[in-house]
């Protein structure tokens, strides 16, 4: 009945007025809708800075949200940042509310920063004025996850239950990493790869004769005998007496097989990413050195001293690994399989996994033979006496029984490799 009547008083109203009113209901109608703004900016984007932090992103999962907690419309907040003294890339962010005793704290490597993240995230800026787009990175690519926390109470962190690492064996990890290398790499990754598991010595004793077929084709047997023949001598790598250029004096070739360098490119590739090496995953040796990959034009030098600097580091890694006081720097740092066996039989660990002594020589004597070619034979030995944990002056008799000869210029003491190699002789102490 009241629709009936309020369309029966439409009818006797005017027209005109009727139509009136219907305008005015389309005009509110339209004034709901919101224009579009349209701006033609410039885009600039920022490159991080190490002086100075990038912005800080992070979220309240609790639903605690600073902006209605307060009738002003804002609440006032105390926000602090902590940087790890040891491990500068480690963040934490801490939120402190005025007047509560309840603080948000969020890091950028614990919890649900430790996740799989496939994406870059950067902050935008828009300025209306001057119509330009500022593009900026954030700290640490991590958008953190703030959680209450009481103030004063201690609170064990855990992992969370959905991104907690459950523990795989090594059978299992290489079977997920064949899978994704098949999925998403290059063919000549793909290539590496499968060589790689063909010269991977598998506990399966059906296996083994296969392996060892494999392994005999990429390790040159002769550069293995004169090795051996070398350790019982004087415990240095391959030589040549009668050799009349430096080059030629230690082989590489020797001690450096040609199924060996397919697994040295690590470095190569990372030059030509245009990625630098970090002191933490590499020697300081190579890392003041990685800047002659950038001046060598041709692909094939440029491959060759890479795969040097990488045999350095696999080998400084190797006797870290087995010493007491490098083991730290050797934990995470992945070994081919070829060299692993290779180094294993060569330097004969035992059962404590330490060196012996004269292995350990033998070792530094291939480090320092090495670096006389990366640094084309006028080697400085400061760096790399870091490397192995060496004083600089006690590393010099090292590079006496190599043959080499110590000159000082402009105050930089610098080992050259003269031609033919004459060795030292043993000096013994005169008896009273």
């Amino acid at each position: 009945m009241a629709k009936h009547k309020e369309k029966k008083n439409l009818e006797d109203q005017n027209p005109s007025e009727v139509e009136g009113k219907m305008g005015e209901s389309t005009k509110k109608k339209t004034k709901k809708k919101k224009k579009k703004e349209t701006h033609t900016v410039t885009m600039e984007t920022i490159a991080e800075n190490p002086n100075n932090i990038s912005p800080i992103v992070g979220y309240f999962p609790s639903g605690y949200d600073p902006l209605t907690n307060n009738n002003d419309g804002f609440e006032e907040l105390s926000t602090k940042l902590y940087r790890n003294a040891k491990r500068n890339n480690r963040l934490q962010l801490v939120v402190s509310p005025n007047g509560s005793q309840v603080d948000f704290v969020g890091t950028n490597y614990s919890g649900e920063a430790t996740s799989a993240q496939l994406c870059t995230y950067s902050l935008g800026i828009l300025d209306k004025e001057t119509q330009t787009l500022k593009i900026v990175p954030i700290a640490a690519n991590k958008i953190i996850r703030l959680e209450p926390r009481v103030r004063g109470l201690e609170v064990q962190e855990t992992e969370d239950p959905d991104t907690a690492k459950q523990e795989i064996t090594a059978e299992e990890r290489n079977d997920k990493m064949r899978e994704l290398t098949q999925k998403y790499t290059s063919k000549k990754s793909i290539r590496q790869a499968r060589k790689l598991d063909s010269l991977r010595q598998q506990e399966d004793t059906g296996n083994q004769e296969e392996f060892d077929r494999n392994i005999a084709g990429a390790i040159n047997k002769e550069a293995l005998e004169v090795a051996v023949a070398t350790d019982s001598a004087r415990n240095i790598p391959p030589h040549d007496l009668d050799a009349t250029i430096p080059q030629l004096a230690y082989p590489l070739d020797r001690i450096i097989s040609k199924g060996e360098w397919d697994f040295l490119l690590d470095i190569f590739e990372l030059t030509e990413a245009g990625a630098e090496m970090t002191p933490d995953l590499y020697p300081s040796f190579v890392c003041n050195r990685s800047y002659k990959l950038e001046h060598i034009q041709d692909e094939d030098e440029k491959k060759r001293l890479a795969g040097i600097f990488s045999f350095i580091t696999h080998l400084v890694k190797f006797k870290d690994k087995h010493s007491m006081d490098g083991v730290s720097s050797a934990k995470h740092h992945k070994f081919p399989g070829i060299l692993s066996q290779k180094f294993t039989s060569m330097f004969s660990i035992s059962d404590s996994k330490r060196l012996p002594e004269e292995k350990v020589t033998l070792l530094i004597n291939y480090v320092l033979v090495l670096t006389l070619f990366a640094d084309d034979f006028r080697s400085d030995p400061s760096d790399i006496a870091k490397d192995l944990r060496i004083n600089a002056v006690a590393l010099r008799p090292f590079y006496e029984y190599l043959g080499c000869k110590l000159v000082r210029e402009k105050n930089v003491v610098l080992a050259t490799l003269p031609v033919p190699l004459v060795f030292p002789s043993v000096r013994r102490k005169r008896r009273r």
